[in-house]
Formats: structure tokens, sequence, C-alpha cells
């Protein structure tokens, strides 16, 4: 990354800072007015309306707990209908029926969803292993689909998504569920770090730490779990066969046959989030470690993993490193964040919310306004060292009252991009970059070994 260009992005940003701090207020909603019209059109969403022969109509594949939760969000966009949902457990569609009305069409197979001509796009948000598999075919049945993150369970399955997509491109949308990808804090941190506000990015780090039994993958196991009201071999058609066994099924991600562990349910939104950031395509060397230190349930993945990730100079940002860790066993639990760190500053970046720091000792010296002013006393030069008035080192840039949050925004796009025939901002492509490090971030940890990446040709270098 040119230096010139980062100085000139940087001074700016401190100009502006200058210039807004009188007057205003030091915790900024995370909308300026230049972002106004942004906003307006947001208002307007929920004032659209659309007749029931306009409706875009969805169904949900795999209605556990996030499955759920998406649909219960993506019902809310003006002029989407849930008609239909699917799930190998009895009592989940029992659920659905109960939530969502008796007249939608429920199924065990999946692909009695995909046969059906009234439905327009699919949630998939099965276990991990079933993803690509019903992405490839629903796409090919003409279906759009919101995948659940990540978009794969191995990192040989994304070409064949990627692949679908384009094959169907024009006629379906493909997104995957990485929701902070459509949040106001992502958006304001790519701003902000594109107008020089840390400086030179050269370092990221993230955190995501649980603590509650139902946080770190303990779901409840109901009493009428069996072979009768559980699809047990349509489960495990693309795995390896065993006996009924419930936690498999109910608590899939602590196994490796199902799930990606914490790195796959979690490291990932990091990675989304912070390639939206810096426009970066991945990581080209990869190193884990971690351990299972609290969780001795059977589990077969650690419940702690630290990350560390190598990112290349590229002509869109300069090279730097990422570290990310995870933490099950947390005792203050709940805690997440993004913060990137450059030669001026850092951010943290949450999904509602980004926190700038700035670097007091270079603020001071880069703007003119605020350089020690000189005098001449006689003929000799000396410093006249009167007090400045300062920009804030802090500032909160925080939602409007009223936002409706990522994940409402997130299905929004979506379904924007079907009625327009418009983009997402989380592809296949996007999709398949962000969840081939959390994968490798896997394979390193089992394999005791550092993995190199070719992250634009979505390789693995074997050296």
């Amino acid at each position: 990354m040119p230096e010139n260009s980062n100085n000139n992005s940087r001074r700016g940003f401190i100009s502006k800072v200058a210039k807004g701090v009188v007057g205003a207020s030091l915790f900024p909603t995370i909308i300026t007015a230049a972002d106004r019209q942004r906003n307006l059109r947001s208002l307007s969403r929920t004032n659209e309306k659309y007749s029931a022969n306009d409706q875009i109509q969805i169904a949900l594949i795999g209605a556990g707990g996030m499955g759920t939760a998406d649909a219960n969000t993506a019902i809310t966009v003006p002029g989407a209908k849930l008609v239909a949902a699917c799930d190998l457990y009895d009592g989940r569609l029992a659920d659905a029926r109960k939530k969502w009305g008796n007249d939608i069409f429920t199924t065990r197979d999946y692909r009695q969803i995909l046969d059906r001509k009234d439905i327009d796009a699919v949630i998939i948000a099965t276990p991990d292993f079933w993803h690509k598999e019903i992405s490839v075919e629903a796409m090919n049945k003409g279906k759009s689909v919101y995948c659940e993150k990540p978009m794969v369970h191995d990192i040989t399955e994304g070409p064949a998504v990627v692949e679908a997509q384009q094959k169907n491109s024009g006629k379906v949308v493909y997104q995957v569920g990485s929701q902070g990808m459509s949040s106001l804090g992502n958006e304001k941190a790519k701003q902000l770090l594109k107008e020089g506000a840390i400086g030179k990015l050269n370092y990221a780090e993230g955190f995501w730490a649980r603590m509650s039994p139902f946080g770190a993958w303990q779901y409840p196991i109901p009493a009428d779990a069996s072979v009768k009201t559980v699809d047990w071999d349509a489960y495990l058609a693309h795995a390896p066969k065993r006996d009924f066994d419930p936690l498999r099924f109910f608590r899939w991600r602590n196994y490796r046959d199902y799930g990606t562990g914490v790195s796959g349910d979690l490291f990932v939104h990091l990675f989304s989030s912070l390639h939206f950031v810096t426009g970066s395509i991945g990581p080209e060397k990869v190193m884990a470690t971690g351990g299972l230190r609290y969780w001795k349930d059977g589990r077969e993945v650690p419940d702690i993993m630290l990350g560390m990730f190598d990112y290349p100079e590229t002509e869109i940002h300069p090279a730097f490193n990422l570290s990310l860790r995870v933490n099950f066993v947390d005792g203050t639990g709940g805690t997440n964040y993004l913060r990137m760190v450059g030669s001026e500053g850092s951010m943290t970046v949450e999904w509602d919310k980004v926190t700038l720091f700035r670097n007091k000792t270079y603020a001071a010296t880069d703007d003119p306004l605020l350089q020690g002013k000189k005098d001449v006393d006689n003929g000799k030069q000396y410093v006249y060292d009167r007090k400045e008035m300062l920009p804030p080192d802090k500032l909160e840039y925080v939602a409007e009252e009223g936002y409706k949050g990522a994940h409402f925004d997130h299905f929004y796009n979506l379904f924007k991009a079907m009625r327009t025939g418009g983009k997402v901002s989380e592809d296949a492509l996007f999709g398949y970059r962000a969840a081939a490090p959390a994968l490798l971030c896997n394979d390193s940890y089992f394999s005791n070994k550092i993995v190199q990446w070719d992250p634009k040709n979505l390789k693995v270098i074997n050296k």
C-alpha cells in the first residue's frame, strides 16, 4: 500500500475529527450526515407493501435453534412469508406448526421442499456437514439460498458451491449467513479504515467467550428422542454409519463428523467481518493450538482454541497479522469483539458499535493545528508551550435507536437482491474465502502443523 496515500487519508481523517469536535458529541451516531441517505432507505423498509402475489415464499431446512431464529427474523422483512419447514426430528416439525401455523408444509425430506414450485428461497440451517449438498441441489432446482455459516464442512467442498452459484447466475441468489456482514458496525469500520482513521493496518485480533452450557453446545436432549422420532439413517447419509446416539444428533457441534468446532462456529464470523472491512481475500499461513480444558462430555473438538494467521500485502491492504481466540470456559462469558490496530490508533468493531482509539502523539504531530506554536523574541526562536484544544482520543460510533440489527439487514439484502437481480455482500466465493481459514485452523490444530494457503487460487500449498 503506497505510504503517501495512507498519509493523505490519515491527515484527511484527522482534519475532519478536529473540525467536527467543536460543538459535537463525543459519541456520534454510527450513521453520519454523509450516510443519511442510506438511513432514510433503511427507515423506509418497514413501510414497504407487497401483495399476496408478490410475496417471496421461503422454506426452512433445519428447524433447530439457529434455523428458528433465522426464520423468525426473515418473516419480519416486508414481503417474505414462511410456507414450509423441514427437519429430521418430529418434535421440531410439531413446534414449527405451532410457531408458524398449521397450514405450513412440514416434512423430514428436504428434497420435497426443493421440488415444490411455490418456494422461492430456502434457509439452510442444518448441521455443517449437510450445507454443501443441500446448497448445490437447491440452486440447481432454481431456489435462492440463505446458508448458515460456515458454508462448507470441509475445505474440498467449497468449489462445488461456488460452481453451482456461477452456473445458476441470474436465476438464483446465494448468501452465506454470517449476519455481521450486513451490520452498521462493519460498514462504519470499513469507512473509517479507508479514511485512515487508524493509519496503516498492521495487526488484528478477535475474541469470543462463552460459559453457559447452552452457549458451549450442551443443547437439551428431548425426552422422546429415539429412532422413531428422529430419521437417523437420513442424518448419516453422508457420514460414517453408527448406532443411534442422541448426543450426536442434538449436540452435533461437538463431533468432527458433523460440525466444524469453535473455529467453524465462531472464528468464521470474525473472518467474514475482517475480510469485508479490509477487502482481503484471506491469509497465506494458518497455525492453531488449544485444548479440551473443561467440557469433558465426550466431545471431539477443543473448548479453547487460539489461531494465528499471516495476511500478505496486496493492492488493497498492507501485510498484517491476525490473532483469534475462543474460550468456552470463560467465567465472565459473553465477550466478543474484533479489534483492528494501525500505526495511528485502533478500533474495536461490533455489529452495532465501533469504538475508535486515536494515538495522541501522532495526532498532535500530524495535525498542523495542534503543533507547538513557534514565536520569535529578540531574534531568538523558542517554543510557545501554550496548552491545546485536543480532539478526543476515543470516539464511539453507535447505531441509532430503532436499528433492527444485522440479522434483519442480512435477510433484507438477500430478498432485495432476489427482487432486483442485485448482489449480496456474502456470496459463495466470499463465503468460501471466509470459511477456508476457519477450517484450516482445525486442520492445523489436529495435525499439529502450520498450513500454507493460497487465498487467490483457493488451494492448500504443500511444502
